[in-house]
């Protein structure tokens, strides 16, 4: 049988020691240094491993002063559904029933942003084109569960009734219904989900430490021509939520 990957290996070893209770609940764990020298691996192989002990809940970091032993908890799912029809919202939401799903958000717009390069190219458009650029935080419980941060060509939208997300007679109603009351049909989603870690404001607004892991979602809405019409950086905290992806299967 193949032997197990090293970082694999030392993961069993400190997962072990964690629930043996080795090291108590909010008790820093020896520096990674330390533990590369006790185990006889690679700094990046302790870094692995530690990283997965994070996800798992485990462990936390703290940026600056080390990592430490977490109180487990459990980490809810938070679907992404896409069946169309299954739920009347639109993937400008979360709109799910699962438990941990956002029941609340708050939204602040800013209309004439100018489009960074990063955002430009995802939208199609030329850099500094204008944009209404819109922070969402979502709630479940009145706790935060995910951010947002959204951007839409003022060239789609500008004049009409729905130009701003959280104003005028479809606020709050989502980016699939917003544009199709102005003529528009959104008929794909794409998003990119990657690991990366929470930076001072993310870990402000989400109640989690500098440096936590979270999951980033960058995810665009395109129309019936291929035109992206929205695109947003999702944020969703890895300690707390597990992202479950669900698809309809088309039927003959």
């Amino acid at each position: 049988m193949p032997r197990k990957a090293p970082y694999l290996e030392l993961l069993d070893v400190l997962r072990a020691r964690v629930l043996a209770g080795e090291w108590k609940t909010g008790e820093r764990l020896p520096p990674r240094v330390r533990l590369a020298e006790e185990y006889q691996v690679g700094r990046n192989v302790v870094q692995r491993a530690m990283d997965r002990l994070i996800e798992d809940g485990l462990l936390e970091g703290r940026a600056g002063s080390g990592t430490y032993v977490r109180e487990p908890r459990e980490r809810l799912p938070l679907v992404r559904s896409w069946h169309r029809g299954r739920s009347g919202g639109s993937p400008g939401r979360v709109g799910t029933r699962e438990r941990g799903a956002a029941d609340a958000w708050e939204a602040h717009s800013q209309v004439r942003v100018p489009a960074p390069a990063a955002i430009a190219r995802r939208l199609a458009v030329t850099s500094g084109e204008l944009c209404v650029h819109t922070h969402y935080e979502f709630l479940a419980d009145r706790r935060p569960v995910q951010l947002s941060a959204s951007w839409e060509p003022m060239a789609i939208t500008e004049g009409t009734p729905v130009m701003l997300p959280e104003r005028g007679p479809l606020a709050g109603k989502g980016v699939v219904a917003r544009m199709r009351a102005i003529g528009i049909t959104v008929d794909t989603v794409v998003e990119l989900p990657r690991p990366a870690r929470a930076t001072p404001v993310q870990a402000r607004l989400l109640g989690i430490g500098v440096g936590d892991l979270v999951l980033r979602i960058e995810r665009t809405l395109f129309d019936t021509d291929g035109r992206p019409v929205e695109t947003a950086d999702i944020v969703i905290p890895d300690a707390h939520r597990a992202v479950v992806y669900e698809f309809g299967i088309d039927r003959p």
